[in-house]
Order: C-alpha cells, then sequence, then structure tokens
C-alpha cells in the first residue's frame, strides 16, 4: 500500500510578509547599487561594453549578496524561534503553575473575569499547551518558523530584476536618451518600491515614495560626479 505524503502546512502571513519584504529590499538595492556602479562608470568611460560588464558584475554581486544576507538573517531568526519553543516545552514540565498564571492574566488583560480567565487558562493548556503558550506569550503559531530559502531566492531573484531596469537603460538606450532614460527608470523603479514597502509595513506611502526617490537621486549624482573624477 502506497503512502500518502503529509500535506506541507499553509504559509503563515507573517512567513508571506517576510518573503515579501525580501523581495521588496532587494529589488531597491538592486535599482540603486547597479545604478552607482553604471554611472560611475559611464561618466569615466563611452565604452559600451566595459559599462556593461560592469552593471552587469555589479549585478550580480548584489543579488547573491543580498540573498546570502537574507539566508543568514532568517536562519537566525528561526533558530531563535525554535530556541523559544525548546524554553517554553521545558517550562511547561517544570514551571506549570507559571504558565498558568501567564495565561491568566493575558486574558484578564481583554477584560475577562479572574475565574472565566482560569478556567480559559486550563482548558487550553489541558488540550494544547503548547501551542497556547508560543501564540500567547511570543505571537507565534507552533510549526511555522520563517523560511531562509524562501527569504534568499526572494531576494535573489528581485535583486537581479530591479537591477535590469537601469541596466538595459543606461546600455540599450539611444546615446541622445541614454541618461535621461537611465534616471528615469531608476526614479520610477525606486518609487514603486518605496510604495511597496509603506503598503507592506504600513506607514506613510507618500513619504516612502518620496524619501526613496530622493536617495535614489541622490545616489545617481554622487556616483556621477566621483566618475567624472575620472
Amino acid at each position: 500500500m502506497s503512502k500518502t505524503k503529509p500535506k506541507k502546512a499553509k504559509q503563515t502571513m507573517d512567513e508571506k510578509l517576510n518573503t515579501l519584504r525580501a523581495g521588496v529590499l532587494g529589488s531597491n538595492d538592486g535599482i540603486l547599487t547597479v545604478v552607482g556602479v553604471l554611472f560611475s562608470v559611464a561618466a569615466a568611460t563611452s565604452n559600451q561594453f566595459t559599462i556593461f560588464i560592469a552593471g552587469l558584475s555589479d549585478l550580480l554581486a548584489c543579488a547573491f549578496s543580498m540573498a546570502g544576507g537574507e539566508y543568514a538573517s532568517v536562519s537566525t531568526q528561526k533558530d531563535t524561534e525554535k530556541a523559544v519553543v525548546e524554553k517554553e516545552r521545558r517550562l511547561l514540565k517544570t514551571n506549570y503553575a507559571d504558565e498558568v498564571a501567564a495565561v491568566k492574566r493575558h486574558y484578564m488583560t481583554m477584560g475577562v473575569t479572574e475565574k472565566t480567565a482560569l478556567a480559559i487558562a486550563d482548558d487550553l493548556l489541558a488540550k494544547k499547551p503548547l501551542e497556547t503558550m508560543i501564540s500567547i506569550k511570543y505571537d507565534m503559531q507552533l510549526g511555522h518558523y520563517m523560511n531562509p530559502w524562501d527569504a534568499a531566492f526572494s531576494s535573489l531573484f528581485s535583486a537581479s530584476a530591479g537591477g535590469v531596469f537601469p541596466l538595459v537603460a543606461m546600455t540599450f538606450l539611444p546615446d541622445a536618451m541614454k541618461w535621461p532614460g537611465t534616471i528615469l527608470a531608476v526614479s520610477l523603479s525606486v518609487a514603486l518600491t518605496g510604495y511597496l514597502s509603506a503598503v507592506l509595513g504600513k506607514g506613510n506611502v507618500k513619504t516612502a515614495v518620496i524619501r526613496n526617490v530622493i536617495v535614489g537621486i541622490i545616489t545617481m549624482f554622487i556616483h556621477y560626479y566621483i566618475g567624472t573624477l575620472f
């Protein structure tokens, strides 16, 4: 008899948002690092092959650097989450009364009477003790950990995709459109990443967009100036 594979647990909203966050940050870094190199090199030389190779090399370096950083960061977070679960597993065995008190306090802060809160705590800890403690103390779901591979691949792809915009504009647009086209491509791209970051972080969209565009313009200006020195 063939065994059916267990279904993979669906990602929580936090897991999905973490992957999207890595993607947005990766895209923004890809855009700015690549355009920085492109402007420096293009201001120093008109050789299209040199400009393209410099931009492409930086795009790949940025993409893999962002992916590696996300993998290391989220792996550390995952290890911390697992350590927290093991800590609560031990506390349920050694300090059960304190765990009951913690659940009771949680529900009392929500306006539940002490007697009812104690009854809820006893019931929850009798049925799903570890799940209850992880949820109440750390706002986590047992068995759901941040996936470092999801964050790494999201960052790798988005950083590559983000860097493509200035690279294509600078190397393939006609000479008359090269500089204004690249500036426009970068400005629109960072405006989009600013918008997405504000939506994901529930921040002020207008402020995030304006901030990103200003940072993009400053980045282009500084690197262009550096290129003119050589």
